[in-house]
């Protein structure tokens, strides 16, 4: 039975409608040609709807989801015989490299179509993507549809998605016990990711070996409580290097934290053979140099595969409003419906239940100074 094919009104980028104005209507009656065009010439132009400077097309596809506007789930025809599958390992600006379901390694391009979609996103195909791509007989391809996605790793970079890795199962937070220092608010930018789609985060305390970890015992305590796995790793004496590499076969996990944390180091102790290039924390500012500078996708020898993520400083929040924040923070969300305002951002509002909660130590102190901080800084509240 053949396949449906079905319509979807898409939008495209300004300047990537492929059709302009006719200015020369003019000049030609002036001069006395094409008197036969200018016959036929439509007297009104429309630019809205479905006239010819309209920036939505219509693009034709199967199993298509209406309800989806993204833009990046058409599932295009033209070459449907000869598309095959794999998954992005990593994006270099106009090219990916896609490992195929065949074992081998593509470095594709992008259809013209999909780059011209007008997406809230940077760049139109991530690190993890699943998609159909038409190879061209030597070793490169054209990357023609995108998979639905899931459990994506997105923050906002020049007020644009910038979508870090895709159809992830696993967040391995890594953060650093001492050189360079824990960053308590960062952790928290990526707990609420994780939060708002779906991803189970682990939160990895990497160079154990450096400090006493009953000093940070308190902090760590904290989050456990609130059912977030915890773990103290060191990659110098071994310290849970075999379970971390147990809870990793057969997921997919994307490692995120600030340069310096240990993310390649504690990968290549996971995976001895992999090699992964790793640099020294700077002795003057405790600040680590970027070794991983894009988002790459690494196969476990165990099954399933790792995203090793550029480290960054700077966790900006996307689509998150400051009225969710609450909400997606399992120690406040049981007190926000309990407030006298239903629009209460339980700063300095009265009779505000999550106030009283931080009062009466049922919420940490620490959390609620977390909390009031990222909103002033990142949702300018």
């Amino acid at each position: 039975m053949a396949k449906k094919r079905t319509k979807l009104r898409a939008d495209f980028r300004k300047k990537h409608q492929g059709r302009v104005r006719d200015g020369d209507l003019t000049r030609g009656f002036r001069s006395g040609d094409d008197s036969q065009k200018l016959e036929d010439a439509v007297r009104s132009e429309r630019v809205s709807g479905k006239g010819e400077l309209t920036r939505k097309r219509t693009v034709i596809g199967s199993d298509i989801d209406p309800s989806d506007t993204s833009g990046l789930q058409v599932r295009l025809t033209d070459h449907e015989d000869n598309v095959r599958f794999g998954r992005v390992v990593s994006v270099h600006g106009l090219r990916s490299k896609v490992y195929g379901d065949d074992g081998q390694l593509y470095l594709c391009t992008v259809r013209q179509l999909l780059k011209s979609l007008s997406t809230e996103q940077r760049n139109v195909v991530a690190t993890g993507d699943r998609v159909g791509f038409c190879p061209d007989g030597s070793g490169g391809g054209v990357i023609e549809r995108i998979e639905p996605r899931y459990g994506m790793l997105s923050r906002t970079s020049r007020n644009r998605r910038h979508v870090i890795a895709t159809n992830v199962d696993f967040l391995l937070i890594v953060t650093s016990c001492g050189q360079p220092g824990l960053k308590p608010a960062l952790i928290d930018r990526y707990l609420l990711t994780a939060q708002q789609y779906s991803i189970r985060p682990i939160i990895c305390f990497n160079k154990a070996d450096l400090i006493d970890t009953a000093e940070l015992q308190p902090i760590a305590g904290v989050y456990a409580q609130l059912g977030y796995l915890t773990l103290f790793t060191s990659v110098e004496t071994g310290q849970n290097i075999d379970y971390l590499r147990a809870l990793l076969i057969n997921k997919q996990t994307a490692l995120a934290g600030q340069s310096g944390v240990g993310k390649s180091s504690l990968l290549n102790a996971v995976e001895p053979k992999l090699g992964l290039r790793v640099g020294a924390v700077s002795r003057e500012n405790e600040k680590g140099k970027h070794t991983t500078t894009n988002a790459t996708l690494i196969p476990l020898v165990g099954g399933g595969a790792v995203i090793d993520t550029p480290g960054i400083r700077q966790f900006q929040l996307w689509d998150i409003t400051a009225g969710e924040v609450a909400a997606l923070m399992p120690d406040m969300r049981p007190y926000v419906s309990h407030c006298r305002y239903p629009d209460c951002l339980h700063i300095n509002e009265d009779d505000c239940a999550v106030k009283e909660a931080v009062a009466d130590a049922r919420i940490d102190a620490r959390r609620y100074d977390a909390y009031c901080h990222l909103l002033e800084e990142d949702l300018g509240v």
